[in-house]
């Protein structure tokens, strides 16, 4: 059987965006807490948001360097999310944040020169999936790509491939990375935080393509 492709679409801040990514096959739907973000959601917003989801499809919470309470309240308010951790966290952080929780959570891994991803792999060992983001001033990727050749072939991890990816470039993507799964969010936009329903319909269908298509 051909291995499955999951798809995350982030950075959601209407619930028409919200209901059309999910007809347009999305497995997870992020919402954005980080005040500096143009997409940033109160987290009584994105629970709001978060509740029209069927059980089949998964938030996901992406905080900022957040206080452990901040993360708590989080997921008190949306008790089956994902965290992704987009900033400076270290291991012991993500721990603490999720003390006495059982969400599983992400780790984002900035992908410049500099980054040993096999490394950090290993010492993000208790996340569920590493998100590869492309390293720009500040936090998140700014729509911008990376140099897939900097992914080593033999990360021990689930890898979630995240920066500048559209319509029209996650098919190259999926074939030269095999990543568990790929994240989208200005690919899809006709404004930032304003979705497109048609860029997100012809984005999944391109993942889905991707799946069915060996590479050139």
């Amino acid at each position: 059987m051909t291995p499955r492709t999951l798809i995350k679409i982030c950075g959601l801040t209407r619930q028409a965006d919200v209901y059309a990514a999910v007809q347009a096959g999305a497995d997870y739907i992020g919402f954005v807490h980080y005040p500096s973000s143009p997409r940033h959601l109160e987290l009584a917003s994105a629970a709001a948001l978060a509740s029209a989801l069927p059980d089949s499809v998964t938030p996901v919470l992406l905080f900022v360097n957040p206080t452990p309470a901040t993360v708590h309240q989080g997921l008190t308010l949306m008790p089956r999310a994902i965290v992704q951790f987009h900033g400076d966290e270290s291991p012991m952080h993500c721990q603490q944040a999720l003390a006495q929780r059982a969400n599983p959570y992400w780790r984002a891994a900035r992908m410049g020169p500099d980054m040993d991803l096999l490394n950090f792999s290993l010492e993000f060992h208790q996340a569920q999936a590493l998100l590869l983001d492309a390293h720009v001033q500040g936090y998140g990727g700014a729509g911008k790509s990376f140099d897939w050749s900097l992914i080593p072939p033999d990360v021990p991890a689930r890898l979630v491939l995240s920066g500048g990816l559209n319509p029209a470039n996650v098919i190259d993507g999926i074939h030269r990375v095999r990543p568990w799964a790929v994240d989208v969010s200005s690919g899809v936009e006709a404004a930032k935080g304003h979705k497109d329903p048609g860029l997100m319909h012809d984005f999944c269908q391109a993942v889905r393509q991707a799946d069915r298509s060996p590479p050139c």
